[in-house]
């Protein structure tokens, strides 16, 4: 059985696999609220193909949407984020614990 917060951090990393996906995060970072268009500006892939890599972002709860009018403007949301960061800095300690120990190992041996 899966839980949830399993299911939250596969979507995390799922969306995060794509290096367009990084890239449009990366855009929303730095300017904290774009419109669609303006997010796939610099990109060299239609519209609709934007739109998909925004929904696979949108799904996995890594930002937000807002329609007014005519223009439709995304925001970064960084829960999902800091979750993966949390699973991750579980691990880093772990295996930071592990080498550590074989760090010593290898220096007593000598």
């Amino acid at each position: 059985m899966v839980k949830h917060q399993d299911a939250v951090l596969d979507r995390t990393f799922a969306a995060l696999a794509d290096p367009t996906r990084r890239a449009l995060l990366t855009q929303l970072e730095e300017r904290k609220v774009l419109s669609v268009s303006a997010l796939a500006k610099p990109f060299s892939i239609s519209l609709p193909a934007i739109m998909k890599h925004l929904d696979v972002l949108s799904g996995a709860g890594l930002i937000t949407r807002t329609k007014a009018g005519r223009t439709v403007t995304c925001r970064l949301t960084a829960e999902p984020m800091e979750q993966a960061m949390d699973w991750l800095n579980h691990y880093q300690r772990f295996w930071s614990e592990r080498l550590e120990r074989l760090a010593t190992f290898v220096e007593e041996d000598q």
